[in-house]
């Protein structure tokens, strides 16, 4: 594994690399302390993982992350910082990194972080799992409730055949406010016919 580290502090980055630089399996490439030092010898280098913090003087780690990866698309970025917070979290994940490991973690949970992701994973600290999950239930809570109660009502009946004034007579409403109804599901469900409208209804679960 060819490892680049870019640390600001100067004493965690000499800890790292002695801790790193000890492992048999891990060819320590260089730490440095900016995004701008560690981009102008990527290319020279080519590390297979880039240990990275966030909070750079000069170019953020952000930053850092998306010209890395347009510069060496399969370069594995491993985040190690003391942020946790969902902006940060996500921001680097969109960005590229595959990795988010949380400063605090032992020497040995950073070590095989790096295995773990050098061998195609993504390690992330308990932590920051769980916020992505959470992430991950609340979005598929908001798909779920798409529609409101009577969208969903008229979709369903959609579904089972009736027209626009059978569903209009069954809701008590006039056949000008079902098809108002109909337009606004086309809309959220992105869908352009009937057919569509049901079918992507039945994928988010709603119908």
């Amino acid at each position: 594994m060819r490892l680049l580290i870019v640390e600001d502090d100067e004493l965690l980055l000499q800890n790292l690399k002695f801790l790193l630089g000890a492992e048999r399996d891990i060819e320590l490439l260089g730490g440095y302390t900016t995004a701008e030092d560690a981009l102008s010898c990527l290319e020279k280098a080519k590390p297979d993982i880039i240990l990275l913090d966030l909070e750079l003087p000069g170019m953020h780690g952000i930053e850092f992350i998306r010209r890395a990866k347009t510069k060496m698309p399969d370069v594995e970025i491993l985040v190690h910082t003391i942020y946790g917070d969902k902006k940060n979290v996500f921001s680097a994940i969109k960005a590229g990194a595959s990795g988010y490991i949380l400063k605090g973690a032992t020497p040995r949970e950073l070590i095989e972080a790096l295995y773990e992701q050098y061998q195609g994973g993504a390690p992330m600290s308990p932590r920051i799992a769980r916020a992505v999950i959470r992430e991950f239930h609340d979005y598929q809570a908001e798909e779920e409730f798409i529609l409101t109660k009577r969208e969903t009502t008229i979709l369903r009946q959609i579904e089972e055949g009736y027209t626009y004034k059978e569903i209009a007579q069954r809701c008590n409403i006039s056949p000008n406010t079902v098809h108002t109804y109909v337009k606004k599901i086309y809309q959220k469900l992105h869908a352009k016919s009937r057919k569509e409208a049901i079918l992507k209804a039945r994928r988010k679960g709603i119908i």
